[in-house]
């Protein structure tokens, strides 16, 4: 999975580099997985925009990923490892032996002709799915669910991993790729092994356009537009705010770093053992 860097031949080639795609092995996805996939453009459903800066893009087909991995005691092999432009992680075909056909998160070092299972008293391998509380201590793994039988959540993006830090009663301690450690019920499945394609993040999109590819629309900062449209526009030459410094702010005045908007009331709370920060 390296990243291949273009010659600078123009000035959008200059800084572009794309993935080489070494482990992808099949073009074209496996057409009874697909559905269609309709574009946003940051709209809710009563047509006001409540995400901005998005719209356009390539049109896409929406692969069905099984993040439950509910087909216990039935062996899969892999057929092919794809592209989904959907994600920045790779997906695995499985064939399983009753003929059913699903994909499934690519995790790092899973090889076409691999024989993969989920469910308990399984081996533990990479791409195998089984309950925390078999899970060997220490274990790296993906695609994590917070609430059993409810589908995996966590670790799901290209390169993470969450490191089983602990078992304890009902519970056990997990390590998120952001650094906090919280507690899961050990009825939860996960994914054996860290998601592949782990260069995705050394990727540069080179230019402009390629930012369109993908759906994102051009931002403006506040502090170039005028008053009427920013708390942060207006002023004589560059200035912060109006006469005196403020700190960064959205449109509506909602402070940009640093505000907390997790709501008290969180009923997670009690699960996290250590924050992020």
């Amino acid at each position: 999975m390296p990243i291949r860097k273009l010659r600078p031949m123009t000035p959008g080639t200059r800084f572009f580099s794309v993935s080489t795609f070494e482990e992808v092995t099949k073009d074209k996805p496996e057409k009874s997985l697909l559905r269609p996939l309709k574009k946003s453009g940051g709209r809710n459903n009563l047509g006001r925009v409540t995400s901005r800066h998005r719209g356009g893009g390539h049109k896409r087909a929406y692969r069905v990923i099984d993040f439950k991995r509910d087909k216990r005691g039935v062996a899969a092999a892999v057929a092919a490892i794809e592209y989904d432009p959907n994600r920045s992680s790779r997906i695995a075909l499985l064939h399983y032996r009753d003929g059913d056909k699903r994909y499934i998160v690519a995790p790092d070092g899973l090889k076409v002709g691999a024989i993969v299972e989920s469910g308990p008293g399984v081996e533990v391998q990479v791409g195998n799915a089984m309950p925390l509380q078999e899970v060997p201590v220490s274990t790296f793994v993906h695609n994590v669910e917070m609430k059993p039988g409810k589908g995996g959540q966590l670790g799901r993006s290209a390169g993470n991993s969450l490191q089983l830090m602990a078992k304890e009663g009902n519970f056990a301690t997990l390590k998120m790729p952001s650094g906090e450690v919280r507690k899961i019920p050990v009825t939860c499945y996960a994914t054996i092994g860290t998601v592949g394609n782990a260069d995705h993040e050394n990727i540069s999109l080179g230019k402009a356009g390629r930012s369109r590819w993908l759906g994102i629309r051009p931002q403006t900062r506040g502090m170039a537009m005028n008053p009427v449209d920013h708390p942060m526009g207006g002023g004589e030459g560059r200035s912060k705010s109006g006469g005196g410094w403020q700190h960064p702010e959205s449109p509506w005045g909602k402070y940009a770093k640093g505000l907390k908007t997790r709501k008290r009331k969180n009923l997670s709370n009690k699960y996290i053992v250590k924050r992020r920060k």
